[in-house]
Order: structure tokens, then sequence, then C-alpha cells
């Protein structure tokens, strides 16, 4: 009798099923999402654009389980998760979600290796293997040379690069990046687009909020947000793909 063979990992990482997400501001209602269904692929690289009240933050924290829907449903690795209580969130965070913002966020008396490490302290992973998966994520970004250095000692692209060697030490399927270059010059914004580019290739999935169309160019697939819908959804021929 021959085995069984494993069944095989859902393609999906993110599925959305008519997802709305309303505040309620005294005699105002805003809906911020207004029915999206979309689902993104393992290791797809994905900007989310949109203007300022298109929905693309709302949508943003929906996706990192800081927010959870009015209505609708959200599934992250085949398991809903919109529903979940709040501890469930920060587990599901801790384990499975990284996120990169536009400001470093980094501890300033503190070095690279401790800021990395953070995320499994909170873990309670323990010291030594703390700072052995830190150091790695360092080397992955390029930093295996200033583990020790503090962010004072480190320019701004270095400091994002942290940021991202932090958001992934814990391992994560999903990877948020809200406007990660947005504090950056225009040489650095390449190296850590291409950074995230080169994550993406190894089967992590990149999710980006930009408002700028040269940092989207470097993502394989643009969203761009109007009212709390999507208005626009296209892939990018891989020639199209700024490097």
């Amino acid at each position: 009798m021959k085995p069984q063979a494993k069944p095989q990992a859902s393609p999906v990482l993110i599925r959305l099923e008519d997802v709305r997400k309303r505040y309620d501001m005294g005699d105002v209602v805003v809906h911020a999402m207004a029915g999206v269904s979309l689902e993104i692929d393992r290791g797809d690289f994905v900007a989310i654009m949109g203007s300022s009240g298109s929905g693309k933050s709302t949508m943003m924290n929906i996706l990192g389980c800081l927010a959870q829907p009015t209505s609708g449903r959200y599934f992250l690795a085949g398991r809903e998760v919109s529903r979940l209580n709040a501890n469930a969130l920060a587990m599901l965070r801790n384990e499975t979600i990284g996120f990169v913002f536009q400001s470093f966020n980094l501890l300033p008396r503190t070095s690279a290796l401790e800021n990395v490490e953070l995320p499994l302290l909170y873990g309670g992973v323990g010291g030594r293997e703390r700072r052995r998966r830190a150091k790695a994520a360092l080397e992955k970004v390029g930093l295996g040379d200033r583990i020790h250095h503090g962010p004072n000692e480190m320019s701004g692209g270095q400091q994002q690069r942290v940021a991202i060697a932090r958001a992934l030490v814990s391992r994560p399927s999903l990877l948020l990046a809200d406007e990660p270059t947005g504090n950056l010059d225009s040489r650095t914004t390449q190296e850590v687009l291409a950074l995230l580019a080169e994550l993406s290739s190894t089967g992590i999935t990149i999710v980006m909020v930009t408002h700028e169309d040269e940092v989207a160019a470097c993502a394989r697939r643009i969203i761009v947000m109007r009212d709390g819908q999507i208005e626009s959804d296209r892939r990018q021929p891989a020639a199209e793909v700024a490097p």
C-alpha cells in the first residue's frame, strides 16, 4: 500500500470575505471598509494605495489583527481570526505577523541586537536562543557588523533594516509594512525595497501601504482603495516590476 500524501498547504495566506468596518462618530457614521473581498497568496508582494480616507490604513489594521471587522470574515493561513478575543489576537500577531512602520520605533538607548530581541523576550524565548536568532535576523538584512551599535550610530536606512530584522525574528508568515520608506532618501528607499522583494522571494508574504507610485512599482501586485472599496487590483508583469 502506498503511503498517503500529506495534504498540501493552501497557497492562499489571506482571505477577506465581504469585510466591512464602520466607525460611529457621534451623528456621523464612517464606512472605512465597505465590503472588501480579497485573496493574497503566500510569498506575494502587494502594495496597497489610496488617498487619505480611502480605507487602506483600516485594511492594514484588520490584516494585522489590530482591529476587527464590523462584519464579514477574515481568514489568515486558513484560520478565521475575525472573531478571536484580544488574547488570541495578541498571540497570533506575535507568532504570525511582523510589522514595519514609517517611524522606526527603535529603543534609543538599546543596541540593534537588543532591539531585535524584544519580540522574542515577550514571547518567553530564552536568552541564548534570543541572541542567536536576533543576530541571524540582523545578518539577513546586512547588519551583522552593526549588532552592538545603537540607533543614534546608524543611518535612517540602517535603522529601518533593524526594524525589519525585528519584524522577521519571530519568523512570521506575513510582513506588514506601513509607509516603510517614508523617512528615507531615494537611494536608501531602493535598498529597503530590494530587501523586501528579496524577503518575498523566500516565501514571506509582504503587504505594504504606500502613497508613492515609485514605491508601489516594486511590488508584484498593486491594489488601489477608494471610499472603503477596492477600486483596482492589478498584477504587474515581471518586466514592469522595478528592481
